[in-house]
C-alpha cells in the first residue's frame, strides 16, 4: 500500500534577536502563525490539529500548550504539546496525519529565552541528580570534554572548529532574520576568553528570541492550498544513553542512528542531498554532526571546511542560514528554524544565500547537553 505524503505548505518565522523587550511570547507566535498561514492560504478554522513543541520547565509554567491556542487560532481544537525539539514535532504531526484522521497540521514553537533568568540553572537541572547535577553549572564543562575527545579521535584541530564560526556568522550576514551575523577571524575565535578548554567563548551559540509556524498538509489537501509544496520525505529521531557515562563521546549514537532512519523513510542515500541545515551550538559540533549524518566519514568534516565544500558554492552547502552561532541558538524552536530555512532554499526563497538548482535539503537538531536526543527531517521539492 502506498503511503500517504506529507507536505509543508505554509511558513512562517519571525526575526531572531537577542532581546524582544517590545514584544511577548504569545505576539511572536502570533507573527510566525500569520506568516504562515498566508503563505499556505489557510485560515484558523482550516487547520485540524496543532502541535506545540515546548518544554515546560524552559517555558516557566506547566501544560504550556494552554497558552498557545489563542494565538495560532486553535481554541475548541486539538492542541498537544511534544516536550521536545520541533522536529520531533513535525513527526507528530506527520503521523497524524497519516492516520487519515487528520488532512492539515500546524506545528509551533518558539524561544524566549530573554524571558529566562537562570539558563544555566535550569539546564543543570536536566542532569543526572546523582552524579552530576550536584557538580553545578557544567553543561558547558561536559562539551568541552565532548570537544576534547572528538578532536583526539579525529585528529580535527580547534583551528578548523573556529573557522566553523568564522563560516556560520559570515553566512549570517545574508541572513536578515539572523541575530549575530559577524565578520569574525581564526583569531578572533582562538583569543575569545576561555570556558571549558578546548572549548572558548566564541565556540558557543549565544541564545535568541523568535519563533516558527509550519503548516503541514496531507497529499490530497495540498492542489486546495496555495503555498509551495515541500515534501517530507524522511525523519528519524533517536536517544542515546542518557547516563554521561555510559555514551559515545567521540561521536553522537542518537543523530547516526535519526539519520539512518530518515534516509531509510526517504529511499534515499547522504549522495542525494543538496544542502544541509543541522545542529551547530558549539562549533566542534557542526563537524561532528556532518560526520554521524553519513555526509562524510568520519574525521573527514574538517577537510570539507577546509576545501570550501560548505560554502553557498561548495559541493554540500551547511548552515546558509548562520546556524546556531548565526542566527542564535532557539532552544526547542531549533529544529524548526532549520526545516523553515530548507523549505526556504528548495522554493528559490532564501535570497542571497540561494543555493542554484537546489532539490534535496536535510535539517537536523540536537537538544544539547546533557541530552542525546538528535532528529533529522529529509525533504524535497519533486
Amino acid at each position: 500500500m502506498k503511503r500517504r505524503r506529507v507536505a509543508v505548505v505554509g511558513v512562517g518565522t519571525t526575526a531572531f534577536r537577542s532581546v524582544t523587550p517590545d514584544v511577548s511570547y504569545r505576539e511572536l507566535t502570533y507573527e510566525a502563525a500569520v506568516k504562515a498561514y498566508l503563505d499556505a492560504g489557510v485560515e484558523p478554522k482550516d487547520i485540524d490539529g496543532f502541535v506545540a513543541c515546548a518544554e515546560d520547565f524552559l517555558e516557566g509554567y506547566s501544560i504550556s500548550d494552554e497558552y498557545a491556542p489563542d494565538q495560532l487560532g486553535a481554541v475548541l481544537k486539538p492542541v498537544q504539546t511534544v516536550p521536545g525539539d520541533g522536529i520531533q514535532g513535525i513527526a507528530t504531526a506527520a503521523m497524524m496525519i497519516l492516520t487519515g484522521q487528520f488532512e492539515v497540521m500546524v506545528v509551533q514553537s518558539l524561544s524566549k529565552a530573554s524571558n529566562m533568568l537562570t539558563i544555566p540553572n535550569m539546564l543543570n537541572f536536566a542532569m543526572d541528580p546523582l552524579l552530576n547535577r550536584p557538580l553545578d553549572d557544567i553543561y558547558h564543562f561536559v562539551a568541552g570534554l565532548e570537544m576534547s575527545r572528538y578532536l583526539h579521535e579525529t585528529g580535527t584541530s580547534k583551528e578548523l572548529c573556529a573557522q566553523v564560526v568564522v563560516k556560520n556568522r559570515r553566512h549570517a550576514l545574508a541572513n536578515p532574520a539572523a541575530g549575530y551575523g559577524a565578520g569574525l577571524t581564526v583569531s578572533h575565535v582562538l583569543d575569545s576568553p576561555p570556558v571549558s578548554d578546548p572549548l572558548s567563548e566564541l565556540d558557543i551559540s549565544q541564545h535568541a528570541d523568535g519563533a516558527v509556524v509550519l503548516v503541514l498538509a496531507a497529499e490530497e489537501a495540498v492542489s486546495r492550498l496555495s503555498g509551495l509544496p515541500v515534501w517530507l520525505e524522511g525523519i528519524g529521531w533517536a536517544t542515546d544513553a542518557p547516563s554521561l557515562e555510559s555514551r559515545d563521546w567521540t561521536q553522537p549514537l542518537s543523530t547516526r542512528l535519526a539519520a539512518q532512519m530518515a534516509f531509510k523513510q526517504a529511499g534515499m542515500s547522504p549522495a542525494e542531498i543538496d544542502l544541509v541545515e543541522l545542529c551547530d551550538e558549539y562549533s566542534f559540533k557542526e563537524l561532528q554532526h556532518l560526520e554521524a549524518l553519513g555526509l562524510c566519514a568520519p574525521g573527514e568534516a574538517g577537510h570539507l571546511l577546509e576545501a570550501g565544500e560548505t560554502l553557498r558554492d561548495g559541493l554540500l552547502p551547511v548552515n546558509l542560514s548562520g546556524g546556531a552561532l548565526g542566527v542564535g541558538h532557539l532552544f526547542e524552536c531549533s529544529g524548526l528554524h532549520k526545516v523553515a530555512e530548507v523549505c526556504a532554499q528548495l522554493r528559490g526563497q532564501a535570497g542571497a544565500r540561494q543555493v542554484k538548482d537546489a532539490e534535496v535539503g536535510l535539517a537536523q537538531s540536537w537538544r544539547g547537553v546533557p541530552s542525546a536526543t538528535s532528529a533529522v527531517a529529509i525533504l524535497a521539492v519533486a
